[in-house]
């Protein structure tokens, strides 16, 4: 009978013994696994200075384009509106088709990318190139936002780090998003949702270690650029509250239509994406210069405060300088402007376009509630923040951030309630029309297979309980003699029996094991002296992942199932058949 030591409890294994041909013990092993993990930590905070320092250089870079390409008068003058995204757009194209193709897109599918495909490598060049074109063409107006892009700089900075401390294969695999969210933390002014829209759409699973270096890069990056640029939010909130439960429905219904707006947004992406890329080669160099002259006709025809990330104009809204009705103009005008600045191949992000029209909705579909039904208290810094989180959780379907985003920009946690309500029913309206993520979208438009997170979020979970088999009728106790255990076997099923140990655990014997001490004269022996200590097997729970229990299953031919509450206790059994077989009834169904 297999003599193999016992694993730990809930059927984890304990590992003994020397690496083969390395000649290092496990302690050895275990104690230069903690220091490099520990020197992981430290250079997450040094990941998380540079990018805030990077990104402090882009949002001045920005701020200086903005001055030189439009001018820094008080009103802009209609040539420039129309001529600086057009030439800009010109010079990008130049720039992304000739210099820095890797450029192009929001910046967030390519670190993913990085994650899963290229252990973690982003050139520094590729970091170099968005710092550029993102910030002439957000500066020139085109309807983008520095957000994303901050992030894929971070990312870029923390894997050119990594090479050049030559860090394992699983640590350069993380040190993409440890940028990622220093990067992202530093341009939102917002550690929390940093961390959570890393962990919840690029990563997809966390543990300690990797939450600790993703919480200490975001937070050394955020006081950095709290340093240079002031601690001062994005947004000056106005006083925001839920006066009466009755004003739910209200927020209800700006979730429905927030849901319907972001299914049409991601929509025209969707659409519009594969037709600009299917033009003709030479095409590339205009659609930039084509998509800014035409927000730039939109800001002559009345609408400036489309152009570019528009943060001022958001502050505006919160604080009730725009009609309901030129809200909702302007949020549908940011839409197309967005549209046509992204799928013409324009570097920049999609995070503040989506708080912007947001924002917009949000602040118009209160007020025209509140025209309809005057005793609704009119907020509009309210229904703004409120429309924010929407969005987000509508177009890009990250449930979670959206809720803290919306709380961390405002401070204020008296309205979690109708931001649940309201993101909850986008992010199910949206993906109930639109199944496909606007991420995963993007990526498998470009022949990238990346994990979907919202896919794999919504995916079924085999667990023990779905294979495994009723607890056998009889069950020896190690305190029996062998005798009594050779008549149990000769009323039982199955060639392999199962035995309760004491203390407590599980122990297995065959029956050609027992024929064999039977025919030594072992029969008065008890089984646990003839065990001694040895022979013990793990055990699952119902609740254990069918994951885990591949572990076990090739190595023992029966494991036991127990209860929870009682170890001794047996719920059923399971075999590596139980697991094969459900697993292909499941890929059936």
């Amino acid at each position: 009978m297999e003599q193999q030591a016992a694993p730990a409890a809930h059927g984890y294994e304990s590992v003994t013994g020397h690496a083969a041909g390395e000649g290092q013990t496990a302690a050895s092993m275990l104690q230069a696994f903690f220091r490099e993990d520990r020197f992981f930590l430290v250079l997450s905070v040094f990941i998380g200075i540079f990018s805030g320092l990077a990104v402090v250089c882009f949002r001045y870079a920005i701020d200086w384009c903005g001055i030189y390409v439009l001018g820094s008068g008080a009103v802009l003058t209609p040539w420039r509106l129309i001529a600086a995204p057009a030439v800009a757009g010109l010079v990008i194209a130049v720039l992304t088709v000739r210099v820095f193709p890797e450029a192009r897109g929001s910046g967030v599918n390519q670190t993913k990318a990085a994650l899963y495909i290229y252990n973690g490598y982003i050139p520094l060049k590729t970091a170099v190139g968005k710092f550029i074109t993102s910030a002439l063409a957000i500066g020139s107006g085109h309807s983008l936002g520095p957000e994303d892009p901050s992030l894929q700089i971070g990312a870029s900075l923390a894997s050119a780090l990594g090479r050049r401390l030559k860090l394992t294969r699983d640590h350069m695999r993380l040190i993409a998003p440890v940028g990622a969210a220093a990067g992202l933390a530093a341009a939102f002014n917002a550690p929390i949702s940093a961390v959570l829209f890393v962990i919840e759409e690029v990563i997809g699973r966390w543990t300690a270690g990797i939450l600790g270096s993703v919480v200490l890069s975001a937070v050394s990056s955020v006081v950095v650029m709290r340093w240079f640029m002031g601690s001062e939010p994005l947004f000056r909130i106005p006083p925001v509250e839920l006066k009466r439960p009755s004003e739910l429905i209200a927020y209800a219904i700006l979730g429905i239509v927030g849901g319907l707006a972001s299914v049409a947004f991601s929509g025209g992406i969707g659409v519009m994406r594969p037709w600009c890329k299917k033009l003709r080669p030479w095409t590339q160099y205009a659609q930039p210069a084509v998509a800014g002259l035409l927000i730039g006709l939109i800001a002559v025809m009345g609408a400036p405060q489309v152009m570019g990330a528009g943060y001022e104009y958001m502050d505006e809204a919160m604080h009730g300088q725009f009609t309901w009705q030129f809200m909702a103009i302007l949020a549908l005008l940011k839409i197309v402007a967005t549209m046509l600045s992204f799928v013409s191949g324009t570097p920049g992000g999609m995070f503040a376009p989506t708080l912007f029209i947001g924002a917009m909705f949000g602040a118009a579909v209160g007020g025209a509630e509140h025209a309809l039904l005057p005793h609704l208290s009119w907020s509009p810094g309210t229904y703004a923040l409120v429309g924010m989180g929407v969005l987000f959780a509508g177009f890009l379907r990250a449930p979670m951030t959206s809720v803290f985003m919306v709380l961390e920009v405002s401070g204020n946690y008296s309205i979690i309630v109708p931001v649940i309500v309201a993101n909850t029913f986008a992010y199910v309206i949206s993906r109930a029309l639109r199944p496909v993520a606007i991420f995963d979208m993007l990526s498998r438009q470009e022949g990238l297979e990346l994990p979907s997170m919202e896919e794999l979020r919504e995916e079924s979970i085999l667990r023990v309980e779905d294979a495994m088999q009723p607890p056998p009728e009889l069950v020896p106790d190690a305190a029996d003699t062998m005798e009594k255990i050779a008549k149990q076997a000769a009323h039982a099923q199955g060639n392999v029996l199962l035995v309760r140990l004491h203390p407590g655990g599980w122990s297995s014997i065959t029956r050609e094991e027992i024929e064999t001490m039977m025919r030594e004269g072992r029969g008065s022996e008890r089984l646990e002296a003839i065990l001694e200590g040895g022979g013990q097997i793990p055990y699952l729970h119902p609740d254990h992942s069918l994951d885990m229990a591949l572990r076990y299953v090739d190595r023992w031919p029966l494991v036991p199932v127990v209860n929870r509450a009682n170890l001794r206790e047996l719920d059923g059994v399971i075999t590596q058949r139980d697991v094969l077989e459900r697993y292909r009834d499941f890929g059936g169904e």
